[in-house]
């Protein structure tokens, strides 16, 4: 896969490559994109799918890798993780400098009583962190906070004073992108690289390298940062902003009023037309904004104002959302929702984003798109077509499946239970409860249940509950708890389970025995009444295509696809993968959804594999131990630190350019230690005075190789007679 990868960017030839899981595809991409880096000087940019991935890279997979390539470059190859605005604490916004209705009364005092409700309570923890952190990105926030709480301490980009900040020499999001300058490798995400492709905003070095990990999750995450929706709430949100600063502020309040009474009455579903009682709604929307955005520009020469920056940014946004729904442009899909917090909820979003992608996109860089599921029935060019490489004028590209490392026939069993009914709408079968019952109590836990909606995953995990109460088997439920702290537990403890959705069947990574039973509730296929697949399906039928296959079996197999991959995360993982829908070998697309899974053993035998469950329960080792998170630096590279479950080994140092700045005695972990500054002054002192480590370890009754690594960190030696040393 390296040579493919660097033969694409010495060709410029675009690639696809399907590498399974265990390949080392990271590393396969990662060593190519340095070389081009060192050789030409431009810096190669990572777009990631999810978070989980996006630390991998920065926290381990980089450090390594540039550990390993120095002698062979000549220099420590550098990198550096760029996100967008939201994704960071704002210091102006948490020192008051934005107004918030919510904010008003939590942002202004430096403590909240304990007796304070929930967000009270966030906002004082989002204060202390933001004290401490050295990079103020949210994900480094371990337990995370709800979103009302991190929206009083985060702007979006309209919102943003820019240059004009009082604190922006201070500001995280300028001094990560700051430190992104020049590097040879920025890790990002694909909405983040979507917007700086499609807004021609360059938030993005400049660069003719791009690599698209989890490629398979490129076209919904750009669908989704393209499109715009339409409330009364926030209509009424914009307006309140606005306040007293416009004299448009009252008109949008009877603006959305007016949208309120107009979408209160229509059913949920597609938009093929704008009913003209809507219509009217719209226009009167975007005009208001419109004369609201021009009362709140600042004059020329005046001072900036936030509470006019942030109302501004809001009736722009009300602005352009209503100018599009009127378009009615020919690709776009406008529908209605019905959210149960926020009522009615008007959307649109492009049908298809093929063209937009191959013009943006793979206009003028090479692009490697990677993934575990690319080849969709046997073939690329499902997924081609959906990115803009099929058809008229479409770029060169060639597809390559570098198979994996994994001896899946031997390793797992696909078992599809043939005897249960086929899933309806009226919730699980309770035959299919029975089933689940008997999978995870053959297990022994250790099993992740991926469902196809949040009601069945709840209905289930309350079900198995109540009928394991007998046993120690633990059911986790997604929604309780951040998916990646219920993946830790789930991890941790091989009693345990672990229920929930879409977010599951493609961010979780837990090889060895915590995960021996993987469950598929239904074939994943889109709701017959989503209104983009429907629109989709129809665009393809109109041209003489088969809608269904191209469409709602392309989304089900891409799903199922992923999921499976769950299972067999090491060449010594061993399991079931239990598909509980009849359709999977009874459906006429039943072939198709095959191919796209990994080659796993197949059986509809229930007894067989209830017996391989219960011999892989009774044999398996102990589980793998579960890296906890650490503190970043700016860079994203792990601050001084080595994760606290690995192994005894030096610190590795961040890796940035230009370089951080000095470390932060509250972001440094070693070993699982915090290390407070009066340690780090003590434990200077002791250099300065000669002591030897193990003198220093027992003066702080640490153990000698957590002082040790903190004495690399610091770039500090102990008295060399007596240094430890690390194979």
């Amino acid at each position: 896969m390296a040579e493919a990868v660097a033969d694409a960017v010495r060709r410029r030839e675009h690639l696809l490559v399907q590498a399974g899981t265990g390949t080392g595809k990271s590393l396969a991409y990662l060593v190519p994109a340095v070389q081009h880096a060192v050789d030409t000087g431009r810096t190669a940019v990572v777009a990631t799918a999810t978070l989980a991935l996006q630390a991998q890279i920065v926290d381990r997979d980089m450090p390594r890798l540039a550990e390993a390539l120095e002698p062979v470059l000549g220099r420590r190859p550098t990198y550096a993780l760029v996100k967008g605005r939201r994704n960071y604490v704002c210091l102006h916004k948490l020192e008051g400098g934005f107004p918030d209705e919510d904010a008003d009364s939590l942002m202004a005092v430096g403590d909240v009583d304990r007796s304070a409700g929930r967000l009270g309570q966030e906002v004082v923890r989002l204060r202390q962190w933001a004290e401490r952190t050295e990079s103020g990105d949210r994900d480094e926030l371990v337990p995370g906070v709800s979103e009302r709480a991190w929206r009083q301490v985060s702007v979006s980009a309209q919102e943003c004073l820019g240059s004009r900040c009082p604190m922006v020499s201070e500001c995280f999001v300028e001094r990560s992108r700051e430190a992104a300058r020049d590097v040879d490798v920025v890790v990002t995400n694909h909405s983040f690289m979507a917007i700086d492709a499609f807004e021609g905003r360059q938030l993005l070095p400049e660069h003719d390298v791009l690599v698209v990990d989890e490629g398979h999750e490129l076209v919904d995450r750009v669908t989704s940062t393209i499109t715009d929706e339409l409330t009364p709430g926030s209509v009424r949100a914009a307006g309140k902003r606005a306040g007293r600063q416009a004299d448009a502020a009252e008109a949008l309040d009877d603006a959305a009023t007016l949208l309120e009474s107009v979408l209160e009455p229509l059913p949920e579903g597609r938009l093929t037309s704008l009913p003209d009682a809507l219509a009217t709604a719209l226009g009167r929307i975007r005009d208001v904004a419109r004369a609201a955005s021009t009362e709140l520009k600042p004059q020329q020469g005046e001072q900036p104002d936030t509470a006019k920056q942030v109302a501004r940014a809001a009736v722009d946004e009300l602005f352009e959302s209503a100018e599009r729904m009127l378009d009615e442009r020919e690709l776009d899909v406008v529908w209605v929702s019905k959210d149960p917090r926020r009522g009615p909820v008007l959307r649109v979003a492009p049908m298809s984003v093929a063209m937009l992608v191959r013009d943006k996109v793979f206009g003028d860089r090479t692009v490697v798109i990677t993934s575990a599921t690319l080849e969709l029935g046997g073939s690329f060019d499902a997924v081609a077509g959906t990115i803009g490489l099929r058809g008229e004028d479409a770029p060169r590209w060639r597809g390559l499946d570098v198979g994996s490392p994994f001896d899946y026939p031997r390793q797992g069993v696909a078992y599809v239970a043939t005897h249960l009914p086929p899933p309806g709408r009226d919730g699980t079968a309770p035959e299919t409860l029975d089933e689940i019952e008997a999978l995870v109590r053959a297990a022994g836990g250790r099993t992740l249940g991926l469902f196809s909606s949040m009601r069945a995953a709840r209905e289930a995990t309350e079900v198995m509950r109540e009928r394991l109460e007998d046993t120690d088997v633990v059911v986790l439920c997604q929604g309780e708890d951040q998916i990646a702290t219920l993946v830790r537990e789930f991890a941790k403890d091989p009693r345990t389970c672990l229920f929930g959705t879409l977010s599951l069947w493609q961010g979780v990574d837990v090889p060895g025995s915590s995960c021996q039973l993987v469950i598929v509730d239904r074939i994943p296929f889109p709701r017959p009444d989503d209104p983009l697949a429907s629109a989709r399906s129809q665009a393809i039928a109109r041209m003489g295509g088969n809608g269904f296959m191209a469409v709602s079996a392309t989304h089900a197999a891409l799903r199922l696809a992923q999921g499976a991959g769950r299972l067999i995360r090491r060449s010594d993982d061993r399991g079931v993968v239990a598909f509980l829908d009849s359709r999977m070998m009874t459906g006429r697309y039943a072939g198709f959804l095959q191919r796209s899974l990994p080659p796993f053993w197949p059986t509809a035998d229930r007894d067989l594999v209830l017996g391989a469950l219960r011999r892989l329960d009774e044999t398996a080792p102990p589980p793998l131990p579960v890296s906890e998170p650490t503190l970043r630096g700016l860079t994203g590279a792990v601050a001084g630190t080595t994760m606290a479950a690995a192994a005894p080994e030096p610190a590795e140092r961040p890796v940035a350019h230009p370089p951080p700045p000095p470390e932060s005695a509250r972001t440094a972990v070693t070993q699982g230690h915090a290390w407070s500054a009066q340690e780090d002054e003590e434990l200077r002192d002791g250099v300065g005075l000669g002591l030897t480590l193990e003198e220093l370890a027992e003066s702080m009754e640490l153990p000698p190789d957590v002082v040790a690594a903190r004495l690399d960190g610091l770039g500090l030696e102990a008295g060399a007679d007596a240094r430890l040393t690390f194979d």
